[in-house]
């Protein structure tokens, strides 16, 4: 039986005083791979902000569990949109691994040597050697993708939350990308926000589609008659490879926060 480790209860959050997330209910399992898809302006961002602690709901309840027992928080590794990151800024791929251990170290010293280890192992697991000490500007979007992925991982967290990680990416490393997720979910659940319906529903487990509140289902078997009727407009259907896309046809939707 799997336990919950994300339960979240009668959730809702506004921006400016405009509702963004209504009366949502949403549970996130131990080795679940959840893919969150919505309109643009439905609120994915926002939910995915309340649950990592960035934004705080109106009402509602945010619940974690560990081990099948409630405990105040759990860690979670966290990968931003590709286009909020700055190249520029002059920090290496090590560097970039290694912050994703700062909440785990005091202020005042330094990292131990197990961390350190700790940080090797994930940039050979993100196929990143030889590239420790060269800075972020200079990777290409595949690379810079793996060392952000790598900042999740590095202090080993229950569930690791993915927005829009196939941005800026080709197809190439797109499939090596949700290969390596595949193998991540075998040790922690993943949370996966994406606007590319075709491919969330290939790779994940789960499905919620966000339009204000959260409508839930079980398995990637979605019928396109329920994505139209909860993304709020019609969805076309894309014969392409082995497996058929499904993509928005044109429609208005105000920009997500």
């Amino acid at each position: 039986m799997q336990h919950p480790i994300i339960e979240i209860t009668d959730l809702s959050a506004a921006y400016d005083q405009k509702t963004v997330l209504n009366q949502v209910n949403l549970t996130v399992y131990e080795r679940d791979f959840l893919g969150i898809i919505g309109p643009n302006g439905g609120g994915k961002t926002t939910l995915i902000k309340s649950i990592l602690g960035l934004h705080h709901p109106c009402q509602g309840q945010i619940r974690f569990y560990k081990d099948g027992k409630e405990v105040p928080e759990i860690n979670m590794g966290y990968l931003p949109q590709y286009n909020s990151i700055d190249k520029k800024f002059p920090i290496s791929v090590y560097e970039v691994v290694l912050s994703g251990l700062s909440k785990q170290k005091s202020l005042f010293r330094r990292y131990t040597r197990e961390q350190h280890e700790q940080v090797r192992k994930i940039i050979t697991r993100m196929g990143l050697e030889g590239l420790e000490e060269r800075a972020i500007g200079e990777l290409s979007g595949g690379q810079l993708q793996r060392a952000l992925l790598g900042r999740a991982l590095v202090s080993n967290p229950e569930v690791v939350i993915l927005d829009e990680p196939n941005t800026y990416i080709d197809k190439r490393f797109e499939a090596k990308l949700y290969s390596l997720l595949e193998e991540i979910n075998k040790e922690r659940a993943i949370i996966l926000v994406s606007h590319d319906i075709g491919t969330v529903l290939k790779n994940v487990k789960t499905i919620a589609c966000v339009n204000e509140t959260v409508h839930y289902h079980p398995h990637t078997e979605v019928p396109t008659e329920w994505l139209e009727e909860h993304f709020g407009c019609p969805i076309e259907m894309l014969g392409h490879g082995a497996f058929p896309h499904r993509v928005l046809k044109c429609h208005d939707h105000e920009e997500e926060k």
